[in-house]
């Protein structure tokens, strides 16, 4: 949901760089931001927009996906290669520039990782739904993570192979002015940003299958409210999950831009909680139940395991406030209403419902 919240934010943030000024009608300033009605409303509309798609089911959520993966492909090749024939190698250096520490800079980039890699676990949640063998969609997810390294390293690459460290503008996006600088033309940089807007939509609607599902999968195991659990008769979506996501995250466009770095750095403290979670629960199953039929293995899956929850526990850290990148004060306000409204619905269930095996109903 944070992503989808972060998506709501990015989507109008982004308009601006192809309809400039678009944004009037002053309602109220946050954290130095005027935030304006127009702004607000590309947003809330963008996410009604996905909410409907993911409503009426995933074989249109997928569709879209499809074809707005293919734009985000070529143009980020086409940008590569352009970047590779007009950049320069002494755009590259200094590596680390401002007063923080080198260590500093690292751990500050960290603690924004998991936000930006957390896509491969929609993989998993949407299972149910993939018409594949279980040991491919293993590979697969393994595949989408390699991917996503390389596909981050190779932009940021030709990023700064283009730019020197004195031409990023620090008010503009600065992959459309690599791309406009590239091709030496501002029609390639409103192309980059098109596929920008594409990658928002990706992950938008990537997240809206993803979270729906973890929810409806709470809800079936009676650890959120039944009524969430509850499909669609004919489109055959958790069409109750899927509207909780969309009113939730619609509210995001009225903090203004400010909140696209509060719901990364708050975000990611959540979704490393649940890295930590995962690989706990991953070698308790392998003590526990080591002749467990498991469609993928993973190959020294104990050690494997074992680095996973001390490489998690080491991210958490990093956001505590002993270190360089602790989260800000509003961060902390942002990750605590997310988790008390977690434990709330959370306890709602058990005293509803107790602890006891999901009821057949509460699917219906």
């Amino acid at each position: 949901m944070t992503v989808v919240s972060f998506e709501a934010v990015a989507l109008p943030t982004v308009v601006e760089n192809i309809v400039p000024g678009y944004s009037v009608g002053h309602l109220w300033t946050i954290a130095g931001w005027d935030v304006e009605a127009s702004w607000v409303l590309v947003g809330v509309v963008g996410s009604l927009l996905m909410m409907w798609v993911n409503y009426i089911g995933i074989r249109t959520a997928a569709l879209l996906q499809k074809l707005v993966t293919l734009l985000i492909v070529a143009v980020g090749l086409l940008f590569l290669t352009g970047a590779l024939f007009s950049g320069e190698g002494g755009n590259l250096t200094p590596l680390f520039t401002g007063e923080s520490s080198v260590a500093g800079g690292i751990m500050g980039v960290l603690v924004m990782v998991p936000f930006m890699f957390v896509g491969f676990d929609v993989i998993p949640q949407a299972a149910e739904e993939i018409d594949m063998p279980h040991r491919d969609i293993g590979r697969l997810l393994v595949f989408s993570v390699l991917l996503a390294v390389f596909w981050y390293a190779a932009i940021i690459f030709g990023t700064a192979y283009v730019l020197s460290a004195d031409g990023i503008d620090l008010d503009s996006l600065a992959v459309p002015d690599a791309m406009a600088a590239a091709f030496s033309g501002a029609w390639a940089g409103k192309l980059m940003v098109l596929a920008g807007i594409a990658g928002i939509i990706t992950s938008w609607n990537a997240f809206y299958i993803g979270g729906s599902r973890a929810i409806y999968a709470l809800a079936k195991a009676d650890m959120l409210p039944r009524m969430f659990a509850r499909l669609h008769p004919r489109y055959n979506t958790p069409t109750n999950a899927i509207l909780l996501i969309g009113i939730v995250t619609s509210l995001a466009p009225l903090l203004g831009r400010s909140a696209m770095v509060w719901l990364v750095n708050a975000g990611g403290l959540g979704i490393v909680l649940a890295y930590l979670f995962v690989a706990a629960s991953f070698l308790v199953l392998r003590y526990r139940e080591p002749e467990m039929e498991r469609p993928f293995v993973v190959p020294a899956g104990k050690l494997v395991g074992i680095v996973a929850l001390v490489l998690s526990i080491a991210l958490i850290l990093l956001y505590m406030p002993a270190s360089p990148s602790a989260l800000a004060p509003v961060e902390w306000m942002i990750f605590g209403v997310w988790m008390l409204g977690g434990a709330a619905m959370y306890g709602w269930a058990r005293v509803r419902y107790g602890i006891h095996a999901p009821d057949s109903s509460a699917q219906t």
